[in-house]
């Protein structure tokens, strides 16, 4: 199979770009916004043609909170409006999307059909790309997630190693609850999907399994990366003041995906033991 992966210098892109090696049966095109811009419908259908795509991957997003409160256009652009694009092509489709299309008010796990409420432009731009997709694109297969991080780019892992070394004392909040997601576990979900005997679209849930707050993730980064001289303390969400509201509670309900595709999902900390066994390798 012809597939394009798009967002390809990101955090999920790069894991996908690592796990494609594994997986040599299908060819793959690997773009960011410097080969391919997915805003572009002329410029994607040539590709797509060019190509022979038979599968899109998307991993490109708009996925910095703050900014997107200030520049939602934008935001709109690549999380929306690229969707369909992408979604038009007479390809089957992949989009991962996010935990931020809820409130982040709940206090048990989401489920798929839960009903949406998102707070910030991020998560409205997200929720959009989700619905322009599925217009164009009924039989697409959408994977939403949270607290990606990866050994790849800028992530809260790698802040937290880098603050640590850096400062005596650090401030974490501890009453936002979520999953940390190792983005090569999200790869792994990704392929399950591709590879399944039956293409099986729809919206699913996908992060490691477990939860924690940002905390207890933070004390769990520092033990593995020997940091010992910096004492994490636990904070309110208010003293860190935010510029942009984050959810409390964020943790999804992966049970669909477990059964449709039968698989096992790592718990959240042994994902982070092995994301840090390639950081301090």
């Amino acid at each position: 199979m012809n597939i394009l992966i798009t967002g390809c210098n990101g955090q999920l892109g790069n894991e996908m770009r690592v796990l494609s090696e594994s997986h040599p049966a299908h060819q793959y095109f690997f773009t960011d916004v410097e080969e391919l811009d997915i805003t572009d419908k002329a410029a994607v259908s040539a590709f797509i043609e060019a190509q022979g795509i038979e599968l899109i991957v998307n991993c490109a997003a708009y996925t910095n909170v703050d900014k997107a409160e200030e520049d939602e256009a934008t935001a709109m652009k690549i999380n929306a409006e690229a969707l369909s694009v992408l979604g038009s092509q007479g390809v089957k489709v992949i989009h991962v999307s996010t935990d931020y299309v809820f409130s982040g008010d709940e206090h048990v796990p989401c489920r798929e059909t839960d009903p949406v409420a998102p707070r910030t432009a991020y998560g409205r731009t997200k929720y959009e790309g989700e619905k322009r997709l599925l217009a164009v694109c009924p039989e697409a297969a959408i994977l939403r997630t949270a607290w990606l991080y990866s050994s790849f780019g800028n992530n809260f892992v790698k802040t937290m190693i880098r603050l640590g070394k850096e400062k005596e004392q650090l401030g974490v909040v501890f009453d936002q609850i979520g999953t940390p997601t190792y983005a090569a576990d999200l790869a792994h979900a990704i392929y399950t999907v591709i590879e399944s005997p039956v293409w099986r679209p729809g919206i699913y849930h996908f992060t490691n399994e477990g939860v924690c707050s940002w905390y207890d993730f933070t004390l769990a980064i520092h033990e593995l990366a020997g940091i010992t001289k910096c004492q994490v303390r636990p904070i309110l969400s208010e003293e860190y003041q935010y510029k942009t509201p984050r959810p409390h509670y964020s943790v999804l309900d992966k049970s669909k995906f477990k059964k449709t595709f039968g698989v096992e999902i790592p718990y959240w900390l042994d994902g982070l033991k092995r994301c840090m066994g390639k950081l301090n390798s």
